[in-house]
């Protein structure tokens, strides 16, 4: 039974402790087949597993397998434009994200592995600024709905709400609607943390499912708000 299976190990946290104190080219050649054994190879099998749990949160987001271009994020950063040229993540990123809409930033479920700070997240990350004035806008509309949403019992009892905002109110808001602090928000997220111990267990697939079930009321929330069916 797929809920029963041991995806990642301590073997994957050991991987990743390494990668982080010998980030460079020449060691992770050298370790690549760990890193396909205890990371890489878990993790699609994961994704391919979640895939019916995923299917009855609502038929409209993906568990994609594909190694390149699917749910599993690549392992190597992206230094162009960044001061650190590390060549490596050291932890290994999973998402779930909605089938009518590629960009990595419409809502979605997220899983985050690395050691001492496991997570999972939900909602919109750094939301375009269309997306984001969809949402300010679907407050504005109905704030009731959005209160729902986000005061969601099951929700926030697992997840907290996260993520920046802005220090001021956004331009074009009423400074004093009632709703000015979720207007000021720049990100659209809720997050958990997860204790390593728990990841590498037996029922880790079945206790990450009941976390996005439980997000599901935010994030059907966030799809209507930017015109997605959910």
């Amino acid at each position: 039974m797929a809920g029963g299976v041991r995806y990642f190990t301590e073997e994957t946290f050991a991987f990743l402790r390494d990668l982080k104190a010998n980030n460079d080219r020449d060691w992770f050649k050298a370790n690549k087949d760990r890193y396909e054994a205890h990371v890489k190879e878990p993790a699609i099998r994961f994704i391919l597993d979640f895939d019916p749990h995923l299917q009855k949160i609502s038929t409209h987001y993906r568990a994609d397998p594909r190694p390149v271009g699917g749910s599993l994020f690549r392992i190597y950063r992206d230094t162009r434009f960044s001061k650190d040229k590390s060549p490596y993540k050291t932890h290994t990123g999973i998402r779930f994200m909605h089938g009518t809409d590629r960009d990595v930033h419409a809502p979605g479920f997220y899983l985050h592995i690395e050691p001492e700070s496991v997570f999972v997240g939900v909602g919109i990350w750094h939301p375009s600024s269309p997306t984001l004035r969809a949402l300010r806008d679907a407050i504005v509309d109905d704030p009731k709905a959005w209160k729902r949403a986000r005061d969601d019992k099951r929700f926030r009892t697992r997840f907290e709400l996260s993520g920046d905002s802005l220090s001021r109110p956004p331009r074009g808001y009423d400074a004093d609607h009632p709703m000015i602090e979720d207007l000021k928000r720049k990100d659209f997220i809720g997050s958990y943390q997860i204790d390593d111990a728990e990841v590498t267990s037996a029922g880790f697939l079945r206790s990450f499912a009941a976390g996005c079930r439980d997000a599901a009321p935010f994030v059907k929330y966030l799809c209507q708000a930017v015109g997605l069916p959910f």
